[in-house]
């Protein structure tokens, strides 16, 4: 009988909590960390480590995975980056609950808020879903089964969409739907559910240019949502900030259920140079007085790659919003109206007061089908040769190309020794892969192996123990997620296994796997050896060793934990 079912031997170990790396094996029983350090005995098998890496499986708590779940188990590309635990539902958006009436309303608020394809949602899920409560959506993801592990937040989007129906994107709740909200999200919570997510967002637009229904609500409907946990004792709020609700208004929130609340997003260049400073003293400050109010903070650049068919970065300007409720030559009409022009280039051209004013000189022509010649070349560089304005060209290549071309833009967290300030927070948390979401507009599921190879190995910015602490550890450790994140005996036996001198992310590439050969971004991972979740080595040297049509390892994570 052998002492183990797999040992990883010779490898530097970084067990997570922010200690220095040590030589040694790392050994797993029954899925879960048996040894680390010496491992005496024999196993089933074995992985030579030699030169490498042995981390916890990373941590990812920001993606959109709710409705990719359902027909991609594997939930690429997160496990190429190492990545062998996930957190969905984040920004209040997900699919469950919902009536069947609402599942088209649904998707179409995925799509547009999300930038998720239509097509592949309609065919991935299709109008006959499984479930239709929150608890059902659960069972049915623990009984289909998953190649990583996950956790789920109940999002306020689909339970305000639930109770109030299409009336839930026009207008306030009344004191009955919210106590409505609020028993669904108790059952949610006491069904396992990892905590409770909303949006105020203004970039967060729904169907038909509407605002996603968490708009709508007030501030008592937010924190009486939010004291279903408090009631609980267990749970984690995640929300997308606005004018509405931020910093005063979790302090409250947090000081009567006593549960920690994580905010997306802080990143480097909001509200100007040096802007991300004052947030972050001030959640840093409140986390010393004892409420747990953590910023969400990312190490990429945040590049959105877009086409005007589906104008997800413009949609909270109000000159965009006859776009947003545009059929597709509708929108194309208006890109052509030359009022429409003037006003957008009053608000968002060069010159302006708008936020996106300094952002065109930042932006690429990625993909111009109707002059190749442009592709890779910055938008302001071709508009000055062409005596154009950029916002003009822009327009004229998407109508040229009908709407086809792409435009990459850089939208914030640019300037890397803003973003250290950020990664070296006292109280931040590493999020917003958005890992699932705006499929064909971005990747940064790749976050990870970015984090290592950029910060790590080329900049020496962060040591490799505080990375793979900040990767692994420290998000578990806010999420409430208490049985994984370290390599300690007892724990479950997730590891990522990688080379320190070839970790990386690799340029984005597009493919069309999606449902319906729709397309989306990728980046492929270098350096990552293996990646074990559970104690079953799901990938090696880039190759998945599961198959999605057989048992797969990954465990749904229930109030943060697996079933023991």
């Amino acid at each position: 009988m052998m002492d183990y079912d797999l040992k990883i031997t010779g490898g530097t170990i970084y067990d997570g909590t922010g200690a220095p790396g040590r030589v040694g094996d790392v050994a797993i029983k029954d899925g879960k960390i048996a040894a680390v350090g010496e491992a005496k005995g024999k196993a089933a098998r074995t992985v030579e480590a030699k030169g490498k890496v042995v981390a916890p499986g990373f941590v990812d708590i920001h993606t959109h995975y709710d409705a990719q779940v359902m027909w991609d188990r594997m939930m690429t590309i997160s496990p190429w980056h190492g990545v062998t635990t996930v957190v969905m539902g984040n920004c209040g958006f997900g699919v469950a609950p919902t009536r069947p009436e609402h599942r088209g309303l649904i998707m179409r608020t995925l799509e547009n808020v999300e930038g998720m394809s239509l097509k592949a949602l309609e065919t991935g899920l299709g109008y006959e879903w499984p479930f239709e409560s929150f608890e059902q959506y659960m069972d049915t993801i623990e009984r289909r089964g998953t190649a990583i592990n996950l956790g789920a937040l109940v999002g306020h989007t689909p339970i305000r969409l639930y109770v109030m129906g299409e009336e839930a994107t026009e207008r306030s709740a009344s004191a009955d739907e919210v106590a409505q909200m609020k028993v669904l999200v108790r059952r949610a919570m006491d069904a396992g559910a990892i905590g409770f997510a909303t949006s105020k967002s203004p970039t967060h637009v729904g169907y038909s240019g509407k605002p996603v229904p968490s708009r709508m609500s007030d501030f008592d409907e937010i924190r009486t949502l939010a004291s279903a946990m408090g009631e609980a004792r267990h749970g984690i709020m995640q929300a997308t900030i606005g004018r509405e609700l931020f910093l005063r208004e979790f302090a409250e929130i947090a000081r009567e259920i006593h549960r920690p609340i994580t905010y997306t997003a802080l990143l480097a260049g909001m509200n100007g140079p040096g802007g991300h400073r004052g947030p972050l003293e001030a959640s840093q400050k409140l986390c010393d007085e004892g409420l747990s109010i953590i910023p969400q903070v990312t190490c990429r650049p945040l590049n959105f790659e877009f086409q005007f068919k589906a104008p997800f970065i413009f949609e909270s300007m109000s000159v965009f919003a006859p776009v947003s409720a545009a059929d597709f030559e509708g929108k194309k009409k208006i890109y052509a109206d030359p009022e429409f022009r003037r006003a957008f280039k009053s608000k968002a051209g060069e010159g302006s007061h708008g936020a996106f004013a300094n952002r065109w000189d930042r932006t690429v022509i990625s993909f111009s089908p109707s002059d190749p010649s442009l592709e890779e070349r910055n938008l302001n560089e071709v508009a000055r040769e062409r005596r154009v304005d950029p916002i003009d060209l822009a327009l004229d290549l998407a109508l040229a190309s009908n709407l086809e071309a792409r435009f990459r833009m850089s939208i914030l967290n640019n300037v890397e020794d803003e973003v250290a300030e950020l990664l070296a927070g006292r109280h931040t948390v590493l999020g917003l892969s958005d890992a699932g979401a705006h499929a064909s507009q971005l990747c940064d599921a790749c976050f990870s192996t970015y984090m290592l190879g950029r910060w790590v190995r080329e900049k020496r910015a962060i040591p490799m123990e505080r990375a793979i602490w900040m990767l692994s550890a420290r998000p578990a450790e806010v999420f409430g997620i208490t049985d994984r994140g370290r390599l300690m005996p007892g724990l479950a036996g997730d590891v990522t296994i990688f080379d320190p001198d070839k970790v990386g992310a690799s340029k984005l590439r597009r493919v069309y796997d999606l449902p319906a050969n729709q397309d989306r971004l990728v980046a492929d991972a270098e350096g990552i050896e293996a990646v074990i979740v559970n104690g079953t080595v799901i990938r090696r040297e880039n190759k998945d060793q599961v198959t999605p049509e057989g048992s797969l390892p990954g465990k749904l994570l229930r109030h943060g934990r697996a079933k023991p």
